[in-house]
């Protein structure tokens, strides 16, 4: 049920909401509240401080200069209040509160996801609200408590702690191969159908370390897809070749539904992180799970990568 009242909350989570999300619509999202009661909210601060805080357009809102300077002084006072909350709840033995976790859909279905009935069960006062999204999302912004995601760390205002490497094979289905081939240089790719994961930061480029050498490869290909499992269905179909993680292809190269293609060639491979908003006490319910998250997932070689990758 939508709930319009906002009593028991304060000004200032409502305007860092606003000028955070840029919108009534995005911040009552993230307030658990109606997009009226916002913006009735943010009208009702306005006029008691006779200042405007935002400009209002059809497309989005944004700051005054008013309002930059509550922003400013709202912020500090906001990272306070966690921080004395924090404080306190680390004293705590047992961890407990909401915790709000964002996790690549495919690594997240396959590897967090069943280990999270374990987690609840040992961690009784801890809830998860966890969201399994490709795209990289503003941890400030959309009030996640932690993300697992691959890659470097661009925000320095968050902390990233290594769980495990991440490594990428060049695939194909042996039906594949057995119609068109295996192609034994990188150059020998263009006469291929090259499958291709459209979130990947290197979408229009691979790069290969072939015995000391670095080659690069434009590919081109009739699919490409924002999610892994769909890249992985088309290439176990006998589409084409693609570029997979061994988190997904592990199990398939052992097995022997899928072949590596040029083995003799090394993708760039890259870290898992697990990633936070940086904090004086980091609340307990963050470093359980991700200390739960190293327990099964972490150590020198990653689990998906203990079985022969072929």
């Amino acid at each position: 049920m939508e709930r319009d009242s906002m009593e028991g909350m304060g000004d200032i989570p409502v305007v860092v909401a606003v000028a955070e999300t840029q919108g009534f619509a995005a911040a009552a999202r993230r307030l658990g509240v109606s997009k009226s009661a916002v913006s009735k909210r943010i009208t009702q601060i306005e006029n008691r401080l006779g200042a405007q805080l935002f400009h209002r357009s059809t497309r989005n809102v944004s700051l005054t200069e008013a309002g930059e300077h509550f922003y400013s002084h709202a912020v500090r006072a906001q990272e306070a209040a966690q921080e004395a909350e924090d404080s306190v709840l680390a004293l705590q033995e047992a961890p407990k509160g909401r915790l709000r976790v964002n996790v690549p859909m495919a690594f997240g279905r396959l590897h967090v996801a069943p280990l999270i009935s374990g987690f609840l069960a040992r961690y009784p006062g801890v809830s998860i609200d966890m969201v399994m999204d490709d795209r990289v999302v503003d941890l400030f912004a959309d009030g996640f408590d932690l993300a697992l995601r691959g890659g470097t760390l661009a925000d320095s205002a968050l902390v990233a702690r290594k769980i495990a490497a991440l490594r990428s094979v060049l695939v194909a289905a042996p039906t594949y191969l057995e119609r068109h081939g295996a192609p034994q240089t990188v150059s020998d790719l263009r006469f291929h159908n090259c499958l291709q994961y459209s979130f990947s930061r290197d979408f229009q480029e691979w790069v290969f370390d072939c015995d000391g050498k670095a080659e690069t490869f434009r590919p081109s290909g009739n699919y490409s897809v924002n999610n892994g499992e769909a890249l992985r269905e088309a290439v176990l179909g006998g589409t084409g070749i693609g570029r997979l993680p061994t988190f997904t292809a592990g199990p398939d190269l052992a097995s022997g539904r899928l072949v590596r293609v040029l083995p003799q060639c090394q993708l760039p491979s890259q870290t898992l992180y697990a990633i936070y908003p940086e904090r004086r006490h980091l609340p307990t319910k963050v470093r359980v799970f991700i200390d739960y998250i190293l327990e099964h997932l972490g150590g020198e070689i990653a689990p998906w990568d203990q079985a022969k990758l072929g």
